[in-house]
């Protein structure tokens, strides 16, 4: 086990006022909890009265009350939450704010790169859902059908999310930058009768096609009939007359009035795939009683959100952040708001531009943005009045001092929180989070959220403090994935396999001698590009399609801007002569294929791969000569020759 040595100085302390104005501090004096330290330990030892209080606080409203909250009768690993509850998260969102003052309350404002800038009301969001919701209805769908979102960060990508929910189909976003079989290989899994998607975008000034992709993929999904086009840009693109339709022409003729279907409260509402180690992404089950709900407590009692903040978070619809982003504003009658563009365009001070002229109160940012705008100095931050901030908010990976300070000095001016968060997508949320009412050192969590069990524990299972070891969870809590779709074996298998009755995350993480949490990085294979989750197999996959290529592994090696990036070893077929020009065309196929942002950084070529004795690769090994380190326990390497093949490529 190795000893903790991260730490250092309390630099930020809350305030009474802000302490006394919290969210959490109104719900425990609901409670009668007297300590921080009393809520989460009722929150866990009794999740039934949390999750129950949780479920009144945000006020969500159940057409047919559920009779308990949650039911172990099929294992630790598979409760059932709101037990005959039905229910639409959509009427929880939008419905229930008709007639009140909320409705006349900005849901979105949004930004393009070009300059363009837009708002919508509570009022108009629920209208422009509820014509889209007759598009689809008049389409012949309806509950369980899964419905693919292939589109900028528009109003729109919100619109179709939500318009998809109320008629109780099944959300399945993906990310704006996905290549064609990134598409498919989620798309089929979920057998999708519809994507949304746009003509094109902006970013850096230059169009994006988006429709070309969605048609190469839409060809390889046999079950994919009707496709939903936004015209974002006004490119040209080609066209299916009996499968394409214009979103603007769709919703010219259809009524701003549609009834919300009645769903069960463990209804799958989203399928959100995320890559692992091993096979095809995992789908990620999400139910109306599930996701939102924790999504909705995290940014309440962890980010300590109110009704007249407005939250902007730097991420995709395809990522978890974006439908978090939705669900947790909507919940709590708050404004998100939204950019399409690259977030250092025309300048580097486009970020600090966006807060000033919005007036965004908790701005989410990555430590990979921070890193990349650190390079262009203070002047861009200082330019511009960052008053309205409140906090800032982080996910993505893991920060480095140096950064954490300048985002928190800089641009907080050393009075803003900075509310660490880290989770992931099976979560629905965070598993460990900062708050508003502990002190924070650099790079630090609070440590666990409310309702979340989590502990730090060595190779067998033992809790260790001032270690590192690996992040678990040891009661459920109602956010948790339902399951992969169709695939219940590798859920338990990822999960909760290790130890029993135990959820095993799959990160590294400590806790310092005064209490605060640190995550300090995958302790699986997963490679983690600038805060997106790509598995080694879908790289790997991509890379063996080649006819040059016969083998190939995928590791994520450190990265000073992206936190990681990619580089492939690949064997080559007889014949084939492993040139620049192989090179060149590999790098290409895996951005084509996954998207720009998971380009390698580098391909080498091997006349073998190091693996074990079942003919698994090892990827750890062949990372830790990648960075010259020692490659640890090689006893299960059925051809150590091979480790000298890839040092000698490096």
């Amino acid at each position: 086990m190795i000893k903790f040595q991260f730490g250092g100085d309390i630099v930020w302390r809350p305030t009474p006022e802000l302490i006394a104005q919290s969210n959490l501090s109104r719900f425990m004096a609901r409670h009668g909890l007297a300590a921080y330290g009393d809520l989460l330990r009722r929150s866990t030892n009794d999740i039934a009265w949390f999750w129950s209080a949780v479920l009144e606080e945000l006020d969500i409203p159940f057409y047919k009350p559920y009779s308990h909250i949650v039911d172990f009768s099929r294992g630790i690993a598979w409760p059932q939450w709101c037990v005959g509850g039905v229910m639409n998260v959509i009427h929880s969102c939008l419905d229930k704010r008709a007639g009140t003052s909320i409705d006349r309350h900005l849901a979105i404002r949004w930004e393009g790169e070009e300059g363009a800038v837009r708002t919508l009301t509570y009022e108009a969001l629920r209208r422009e859902v509820s014509r889209v919701a007759n598009v689809l209805r008049s389409f012949g769908l309806g509950r369980g059908d899964a419905i693919g979102v292939f589109m900028p960060m528009t109003p729109e990508i919100v619109v179709a999310m939500l318009a998809i929910i109320k008629i109780g189909g099944v959300f399945v976003p993906l990310f704006s930058g996905f290549g064609a079989q990134a598409i498919v290989s989620r798309l089929a899994d979920v057998e999708a009768k519809a994507l949304f998607t746009a003509d094109a975008c902006y970013r850096r000034g230059k169009l994006t096609p988006l429709k070309s992709t969605a048609d190469e993929a839409a060809a390889q999904i046999p079950s994919l009939k009707h496709m939903i086009v936004f015209k974002r840009t006004g490119a040209d693109i080609p066209w299916n007359a009996n499968r394409d339709r214009w979103w603007h022409d769709c919703v010219r003729a259809t009524r701003d009035e549609a009834s919300t279907e009645r769903t069960d409260a463990e209804d799958p509402l989203m399928i959100l795939h995320t890559s692992g180690t091993t096979g095809r992404p995992k789908g990620a089950v999400h139910t109306h009683c599930g996701f939102p709900i924790k999504a909705a407590q995290d940014i309440r009692h962890g980010l300590d959100l109110h009704a007249d903040e407005v939250l902007y978070w730097v991420t995709d619809m395809g990522w978890m952040m974006g439908p978090w982003l939705v669900f947790g504003t909507l919940l709590l009658g708050a404004t998100m708001v939204l950019y399409d563009g690259a977030p250092d365009y025309p300048g580097p001070d486009r970020l600090w531009d966006l807060v000033e002229r919005h007036r965004i109160t908790a701005l989410g940012i990555s430590p990979t943005l921070v890193r990349a705008l650190i390079q262009h100095g203070e002047e861009p931050v200082r330019k511009h009045n960052l008053s309205s901030l409140r906090k800032f908010a982080s996910t993505g990976e893991p920060w480095n001092p140096d950064s954490w300070l300048w985002l928190f000095q800089v641009a907080g001016g050393g009075r803003l929180p900075i509310i660490n968060y880290s989770g992931g997508t099976e979560i629905s949320g965070g598993i460990v989070m900062g708050n508003v009412l502990t002190p924070l050192k650099p790079c630090s969590f609070a440590g666990p959220l409310p309702g979340m069990a989590a502990d730090v524990v060595d190779e067998q299972g033992r809790s260790v403090r001032e270690q590192v070891g690996e992040l678990v969870i040891r009661q459920p809590w109602i956010g948790m994935t339902r399951g992969f779709w169709r695939d219940p074996q590798r859920y338990q298998d990822t999960y909760w396999s290790r130890f029993p009755d135990t959820w095993v995350h799959g990160d590294w993480a400590a806790i310092d001698a005064d209490g605060l949490w640190y995550i300090l990085g995958r302790s699986d294979d997963t490679i983690k590009i600038a805060g997106k989750r790509v598995g080694p197999a879908e790289v790997e996959s991509t890379l063996v399609g080649h006819p040059a290529v016969s083998e190939a592994a995928a590791v994520g090696v450190p990265d000073e801007i992206k936190g990681e990036s990619l580089v492939c070893f690949c064997v080559l077929r007889p014949g084939h002569v492993p040139d620049e020009a192989l090179r060149g065309a590999l790098k290409e196929r895996v951005s084509r294929a996954l998207g720009k942002s998971f380009a390698p950084r580098e391909v080498r070529f091997v006349r073998d791969l190091p693996k074990t004795r079942n003919a698994k690769v090892m990827r750890r090994v062949i990372r830790a000569a990648w960075l010259g380190n020692d490659p640890g326990d090689i006893s299960a390497l059925e051809n150590p020759a091979a480790l000298e093949e890839v040092r000698r490529a490096v």
